[in-house]
């Protein structure tokens, strides 16, 4: 066993990789349930929009049009649920999951011709003298494109949520959607586009996962990660700012344990492999046991079924 191999700072860049898919698929997840849907289906988009994306960048050898074609494949799956759930009212939970075996079921079929395909590399963004830093410069400033704009995104939700008009509309239809519906707002329009822009987000993960984190198309290669995002916008209480936070803790819980494994730490690899889905579930219960319903701040309305004649 040599942890001395273990290098710091290559340790924390490789976390914002591998943050990056999560945190996106989180950050959409989270204006879903803001608006007081409940979305299960962040597996299934997210491994959606990994095909997608995938198969447009091999297609036309660019990868920004791989990231718009996964970012549209889950919008367009997540409007379906958005159509059965809000539309013809169907139970959220049950066609949740069905969602999401829909997505898997429907990537491994188009991805059969892709298996062993190598796509278009997408560069990292050349940020000058900040990359040239020490430590800093390789922490923070090496990264491609899509881990800056997974930051950003997290920012313009926290603001968007915190000081915008629609933000306020949003999580008043979260809180309240009869109420919200009296004061004359489109409550299914507002929620099919939250649903929209969520199932985006879960697509751009899926893509960051098959582009860019793992280069290569492999079945069911999202491997629970639409779970964990689920999860983290609990661990949040449903804040932006906490989204990140527990996307960087199961990122580095991730990259720790496969640098634990390459420094021959004598612990089996299987319960190594399994830890981050561990630790993700021990912190859930232990918030579960600490604080109820009203202290995490879910929206009161999240996972009801609205009737506008009501």
């Amino acid at each position: 066993m040599d942890l001395s191999a273990i290098n710091p700072v290559i340790l924390t860049a490789s976390l914002m990789v591998a943050a990056t898919p999560i945190l996106l698929a989180a950050i959409g997840e989270l204006v879903v349930e803001k608006s007081g849907v409940l979305n299960l289906g962040v597996e299934g988009m997210m491994i959606a929009g990994a095909i997608c994306g995938f198969a447009v960048a091999v297609e036309t050898g660019s990868p920004a049009l791989g990231f718009l074609a996964a970012a549209l494949g889950g919008a367009g799956l997540a409007l379906i649920f958005g159509f059965l759930t809000q539309v013809l009212m169907s139970n959220q939970v049950a066609t949740g999951l069905a969602l999401a075996l829909f997505g898997l079921g429907l990537s491994a079929l188009i991805g059969q011709r892709y298996q062993g395909v190598k796509p278009p590399a997408t560069a990292r963004l050349d940020l000058g003298p900040l990359s040239d830093i020490p430590v800093l410069g390789r922490v923070l400033f090496s990264h491609d494109p899509m881990v800056y704009v997974s930051l950003g995104l997290v920012a313009a939700v926290w603001a968007f949520l915190r000081v915008t008009r629609a933000g306020l509309i949003l999580r008043a239809v979260g809180e309240g959607h009869d109420a919200a519906h009296a004061l004359g707002y489109k409550v299914v329009r507002i929620r099919l586009m939250a649903i929209a822009f969520g199932g985006a987000c879960a697509g751009l993960g899926g893509a960051y996962l098959s582009l860019i984190r793992v280069p290569q198309w492999t079945e069911g290669m999202t491997a629970g990660a639409g779970w964990i995002a689920l999860a983290i916008v609990v661990f949040a209480s449903w804040r932006a700012g906490r989204v990140l936070l527990g996307a960087y803790l199961f990122g580095g819980v991730a990259v720790l344990q496969l640098n634990l494994q390459a420094a021959g730490v004598p612990v089996p690899v299987e319960y190594l492999s399994m830890s981050p889905y561990l630790i993700t579930i021990i912190v859930l219960v232990i918030m579960s046991s600490r604080r109820g319903r009203a202290a995490v701040a879910a929206p009161a309305s999240l996972g009801r079924v609205f009737h506008a004649s009501s």
